[in-house]
């Protein structure tokens, strides 16, 4: 049963048989809960750009704001330029893994050869390593990109004070489209508040699940080896349902499962609820504000706003994505220390195949979560090469039927963006 709880992560103590000298008990990892995880990325990375274009065009007839608004959206793309060079890196690190890695620790158990696996683990904490620090540096690149479309949005909203010093006067249809957009903020605000509470019970019964999967796998030499292996609960999950398991261990799993699943249904549900209640706010958002735009007002930065959220959440996954290779990292040093350290351990007979038999396995988890790489990466690509075209235009200089028409086909593009990421229609492939 693969779980649906993708953007769940545990911080938990990696636990082995033997004490080891290089790392202590209380050394952490953070675990997936999904190979896919990282496609999360993709609602806030398209939504991004339909956001400066609707700001874009509510900045219409006010020159110097366009420039500054110009200026963020262009930062943003060769941003996102640089997040597909970064997924491509995963991807490609995770082929190697399954093409390079795996296959040579099969033939150091095979042929009894613990050097070569020794040596093979160390590259591949190389290759990880590597990536942790790229992944660094573009956090803070988001980091600072957020606080470059803050600046825009405070310089919206001063240019917006002095405006409306000098037009005071608003209309009742403002005020009642203002009422309107008031009341879905507030629909929002209550559907986040009940997400970040079924996050919260997911978390704790995350932990639950994977502590009761520590405890299992630390009694099966097959489960141990296939956890160092393996960073992803699902898998760890059906590898207990499927092994000949105390009965009382394998229903305990069923029903921490069961619940996780539920709780992330409900969680789906939410995530839905959010998006269709965002769609419905921004177009209100626009109407008020062409409404503004006709009075002479300049319009609240809301959009600019929501860059910044998505910005925000693109940067947490990414976070996410780091402390998730450092794991990886941790856990392969462990395998080096606690198994091929002990040159007589791979010579038995029955701990080989149990190893062989973990290792064929991981290759295919380790493969898809290459190919969600891939997916991500490719709607980085389209949004780094098509997205922001539209800045090739200035608003003020369209007409009132071609500012409609833009507005309407951002709209409709919004309404294509699937909040639940997790299922790509086409997924990229990642050959052995």
């Amino acid at each position: 049963m693969v779980l649906l709880f993708f953007s769940v992560f545990q911080v938990l103590p990696l636990q082995t048989k033997k004490k080891r000298n290089k790392m202590s008990d209380s050394q952490e990892i953070t675990v997936a809960s999904s190979p896919d995880f990282v496609t999360e990325l993709l609602p806030s990375a398209q939504r991004t750009a339909l956001l400066y274009h609707l700001s874009y065009l509510c900045l219409a007839k006010f020159p110097k704001l366009e420039r500054v608004l110009r200026e963020r959206a262009v930062e943003t793309q060769l941003l996102f330029g640089s997040s597909e060079a970064l997924l491509l890196k995963c991807a490609a690190t995770s082929k190697n893994l399954v093409s390079t890695l795996l296959p040579a620790l099969i033939v150091a158990v095979e042929k009894d050869k613990s050097i070569l696996a020794i040596k093979s683990l160390e590259k591949a904490r190389q290759w990880i390593m590597e990536i942790v620090d790229k992944v660094e540096q573009m956090v803070e690149r988001y980091e600072k990109q957020n606080r470059s479309v803050a600046s825009c949005t405070s310089d919206v909203i001063l240019e917006k004070t002095e405006t409306e010093k000098r037009k005071a006067q608003t209309t009742k249809e403002i005020d009642a489209q203002e009422t309107v957009v008031k009341d879905l903020e507030d629909q929002l605000k209550n559907n986040n508040d009940k997400i970040k509470q079924i996050e919260a019970n997911i978390a704790q019964k995350n932990g639950e699940l994977y502590n009761h999967v520590k405890d299992t796998s630390t009694k099966s030499n097959g489960l141990s080896i296939f956890a160092a292996l393996v960073p992803f609960v699902g898998p760890l999950v059906k590898s207990i349902v499927d092994a000949k398991t105390a009965p009382g261990v394998a229903a305990k799993t069923q029903v921490l499962s069961s619940e996780l699943s539920q709780l992330s249904i409900e969680k789906s549900s939410l995530m839905s609820m959010e998006w269709n209640i965002h769609v419905r706010m921004t177009d209100m958002q626009l109407k008020l504000a062409s409404m503004k735009i006709e009075n002479g007002s300049i319009p609240d930065p809301v959009h600019l706003n929501d860059v910044q959220k998505c910005l925000s959440r693109i940067q947490n996954i990414l976070i996410q994505l780091q402390k998730f290779w450092e794991s990886v990292s941790v856990m392969l040093e462990a395998l080096k220390d606690d198994t091929f350290a002990n040159e007589h351990f791979i010579e038995e007979s029955e701990m080989k195949e149990i190893f062989l038999e973990s290792i064929h396995t991981a290759k295919g988890h380790w493969k898809a979560f290459g190919e969600s790489c891939l997916n991500a990466k490719s709607i980085f690509s389209l949004q780094t090469k098509d997205a922001y075209k539209f800045l090739e235009t200035s608003p003020s200089s369209l007409s009132p039927e071609e500012w409609k028409k833009q507005y309407d086909a951002v709209i409709v593009d919004m309404n294509k963006i699937n909040p639940d990421p997790f299922t790509p229609e086409a997924p990229a492939t990642i050959t052995q």
